[in-house]
């Protein structure tokens, strides 16, 4: 890879030359690399979980985008050399993480993060045979971090079901044994 400096004759040249050469702009630098071609290996199971991931994410990208208020989130969020959509596949590619889960009496704080912006949190507390006691969405607490859950009762034996859900849709799920 090379970078290209003060060259009038690539100055606005971009594409291949032939099965050699490649010559693209990047960050405002004019980039000539060797031309790649389609790697011989079959792909492992990996990569194709990969592959399929990033199709998902690509599409809720173009999808999401329609949208000029989420179009403009992920804009203001967005570094040099990116764009929107660039921020809308990397949202779309991780999910949201559950940090930490506290018991303060009957209240359930979550402590939830994601890159961007998590959605909502879901809460279902869970008596000691599986059954379903309550469930309810969790309010985001003044940090923008914790979210807060008021629990009717949180029965020993039992436990509580965590979903966090970002602003694709991805969710992460956490389970608490209550004691």
């Amino acid at each position: 890879m090379a970078i290209v400096k003060d060259n009038i004759l690539l100055q606005l040249v971009r594409g291949s030359l032939g099965d050699q050469i490649t010559i693209y702009e990047r960050n405002g630098q004019i980039i000539m690399a060797k031309k790649r071609g389609p790697s011989k290996k079959k792909p492992t199971k990996k990569q194709l979980e990969a592959r399929y991931k990033m199709q998902v994410a690509a599409a809720y990208a173009r999808e999401i985008l329609q949208d000029p208020e989420i179009k403009a989130y992920y804009k203001s969020l967005a570094g040099p050399g990116q764009n929107a959509y660039n921020m809308a596949v990397k949202d779309a590619y991780r999910s949201p993480e559950v940090q930490n889960i506290q018991f303060e009496e009957e209240t359930v704080v979550v402590t939830a993060k994601d890159e961007f912006r998590v959605a909502e949190v879901q809460v279902r507390v869970v008596d000691a045979a599986g059954s379903i006691l309550e469930k309810g969405k969790a309010v985001l607490g003044r940090n923008g971090v914790d979210w807060y859950y008021k629990a009717a009762s949180l029965p020993a034996g039992g436990s509580v079901i965590i979903v966090a859900v970002d602003l694709p849709g991805n969710e992460t799920v956490r389970e608490v044994r209550l004691e």
